[in-house]
């Protein structure tokens, strides 16, 4: 019975996981996009980087508290991630629009009857 249950444990586990990442969008696509992934998304929803629109120097003070903090980003990747960043989420791109949820949609719906 026991090993039964550890099974069906590790298999809700494995699947919240999956399906949590599945609804996360992505970072886009880029020379460093995996080790950008690896690095941020270890601790941080994608979400979190996509909304952020900061100039290269801000970017490079993100990149360096991140790496105090415990961020594994090789040394010679550094500048890289900071290009990748300043080039995907700099003040000159447009505001992040989150994709609507179904709850969202409801949510949006269900005020606007009232």
């Amino acid at each position: 019975m026991w090993k039964r249950s550890s099974r069906i444990i590790a298999m809700l586990i494995a699947g919240c996981g999956t399906i949590s990442r599945a609804q996360s969008p992505d970072l886009p696509p880029g020379p460093v996009q995996a080790k950008a992934r690896t690095a941020c998304l270890e601790c941080h929803e994608a979400r979190i980087i996509l909304q952020q629109r900061l100039g290269k120097p801000a970017w490079t003070k993100e990149v360096d508290k991140m790496i105090k903090w415990g961020a594994v980003v090789e040394a010679s990747d550094r500048d890289a991630f900071i290009e990748y960043l300043s080039a995907n989420f700099g003040t000159d791109k447009p505001a992040y629009v989150a994709e609507k949820t179904g709850a969202q949609t409801a949510q949006k719906s269900h005020g606007e009857r009232q």
